[in-house]
């Protein structure tokens, strides 16, 4: 797979531009992801590998969007997002049942963070797990609360922002010192293609009128998912098939239709679905605590 063929973001062709061009490639039809993804697994199809990284751009840019707040190039960002994209094509199993943007989604952060993690040095933004959770959860934590546009916090939202993400109110002090004057703004204006010029804003229209609690509900179920696709493969392909046909459909099938097809009790197929949703539950929190997340697996 070659990044050649891919359009690429930079100052001098204008974001706009690239944004312009990435909106020319279709979206898949899950069927048509489906073959694709196939034809690249099982034959190294590279143009198939291709149509599946050239129709997630959009999403690999949406994502490096909610990085701009680092005080770096978001071209740069953005070539970081495609990255993961592509890393996640060259790693997606298409007979897990889940799409594709839902794999992605992991490794395009995963690729963001580390080249923020590789810019800001270990000085600046702090060593420990919880100092990078911190890292990379304030600005998310001051817009909830409204505080996205405070230079020194309030005493009260330092204490609710410590609350929340479980550190002290001195981390939270010290790692909002280090990144101020970091934020970009969305009415910053970027090259056009002839046309005058447009604003950050204009690419990132959302008719929700809770905006921020629908990001944040969304990136946690982002999370979630991210999380299941992964834990899945610690299960052994009849756990797996067991525990997706009884919990992850929307009309699961019974224990009488898998006992059948398995050839074993009713009560066997319930003793290998629990079993295997212990184990779920396990890899989740281990892959959860890894990763500075807090687990929603009850």
């Amino acid at each position: 797979m070659s990044y050649t063929r891919l359009p690429a973001p930079s100052p001098e062709q204008g974001l706009s531009r690239y944004m312009s061009e990435i909106r020319k490639f279709p979206m898949l039809e899950p069927e048509q992801e489906y073959m694709l993804a196939k034809a690249w697994v099982d034959h190294g199809d590279k143009d198939a590998a291709h149509q599946l990284v050239t129709s997630h751009l959009r999403l690999a840019a949406k994502i490096a969007m909610g990085y701009r707040g680092y005080g770096l190039p978001t071209a740069e960002v953005i070539s970081e997002a495609n990255v993961g994209l592509m890393q996640a094509v060259k790693r997606f199993d298409p007979e897990k049942g889940f799409r594709l943007a839902t794999y992605a989604m992991w490794w395009i952060r995963a690729s963001i963070q580390e080249y923020i993690l590789r810019s800001w040095s270990l000085v600046k933004m702090g060593t420990t797990a919880a100092q990078k959770k911190l890292f990379f959860n304030l600005r998310k934590a001051k817009n909830k609360i409204g505080a996205i546009e405070e230079g020194e916090l309030r005493p009260e939202n330092v204490a609710r922002i410590a609350h929340d993400l479980n550190v002290s109110e001195g981390d939270v002090i010290s790692m909002n010192r280090r990144m101020a004057g970091g934020d970009a703004s969305l009415n910053a204006q970027i090259k056009g293609d002839g046309e005058g010029t447009a604003e950050w804003q204009d690419w990132l229209e959302d008719e929700d009128a809770d905006q921020a609690m629908a990001y944040a509900e969304r990136d946690e179920l982002e999370n979630r998912q991210a999380l299941l696709l992964e834990a899945m493969g610690s299960l052994n392909e009849r756990e797996r098939h067991i525990l997706t046909e009884r919990r992850l459909k929307d009309e699961p099938v019974t224990l009488e239709d898998l006992s059948r097809e398995y050839d074993v009790s009713r009560e066997r197929i319930r003793q290998i679905e629990v079993r295997a949703f212990e184990k779920l539950q396990k890899k989740m929190r281990e892959l959860a605590a890894e990763r500075g997340m807090v687990p929603a697996v009850n």
